[in-house]
């Protein structure tokens, strides 16, 4: 992974769990929680959001690059956070705790430029949600999606199903979170999950390529970006409505017997 030069403005240094750059017109956020496969805690959730909010004012950047240092994109929400919320799923508290990891990848899917995720190893549950959260999707052939919701009892939260559906169609969204499928990173991009699959070494030129035109000219790119939005539209509801409709299954599904021993699903399990 190229190396990140902390923004003194966002924040974050080597041993941050998120590093910001911005450059040239182009913002990278990475996620830098690799002993965990780079599971998102509610700090790192809180840092994204600060993130966001210096490329929404900040009209010098024209995109944005959302990656991960180690070997795992993400393994979803921190399993300690989950457990908290496992035991009274319906709490404020327990609520406050899944909206800002929600809100992490709400805020990346609605930024006024272009997103480019760039997906190596794998993600799994909300950290499926971060990679399809963004507009463009780079991945290697080896990359694992996979929803892994329904494989752990857990009714998929965070506008899953939607981001899905708008991905992939009907089939595709219940393949993977009703059936708990998974794709490669070369079967995401056949089935529209993904937009190119290319060897590791050669992630850090496409994305150069991706991002140059619209880096360039981030006047003309915001623009498009709001033109996109209201032409093409959001999933078949909000994305705010399809969070508030899988939220109380999702917590029926997490206070069900059983769930609060997360500790024995492993790390960073979503």
């Amino acid at each position: 992974m190229t190396q990140i030069s902390s923004d003194p403005e966002l924040g974050g240094g080597p041993t941050e769990p998120i590093l910001c750059s911005v450059a040239d017109g182009l913002a990278r956020i990475t996620l830098n929680n690799p002993r965990r496969k780079n599971a998102i805690t509610l700090d790192m959730a809180a840092e994204i959001s600060a993130f966001c909010d210096r490329v929404e004012r900040d009209t010098t950047i024209g995109a944005v690059v959302v990656d991960a240092n180690g070997s795992y994109f993400c393994s979803g929400a921190d399993t300690r956070d989950l457990a908290s919320s496992s035991t009274d799923p319906a709490s404020p508290e327990a609520v406050q705790r899944t909206s800002a990891v929600y809100n992490a990848f709400v805020r990346i899917g609605s930024l006024p430029v272009p997103t480019v995720a760039v997906v190596t190893g794998g993600a799994v549950g909300a950290g499926l949600n971060l990679a399809m959260a963004a507009d463009i999707m780079v991945v290697t052939p080896e990359t694992v999606l996979d929803s892994g919701f329904s494989a752990r009892n857990i009714h998929p939260g965070g506008g899953h199903i939607s981001l899905l559906g708008r991905a992939m169609g009907w089939s595709g969204a219940i393949a993977l979170a009703a059936c708990g499928q998974s794709l490669s990173g070369s079967d995401a991009v056949a089935r529209g999950l993904a937009y190119i699959a290319v060897a590791a070494e050669d992630i850090p030129a496409t994305v150069e390529q991706l991002t140059r035109t619209a880096a360039a000219d981030p006047e003309l790119t915001r623009r498009i970006m709001t033109s996109a939005r209201l032409e093409l539209g959001p999933p078949a509801v909000s994305w705010e409505s399809a969070l508030e409709i899988e939220r109380g299954v999702q917590m029926w599904s997490m206070a069900r017997k059983g769930h609060a021993s997360w500790s024995s699903r492993g790390p960073g399990r979503s």
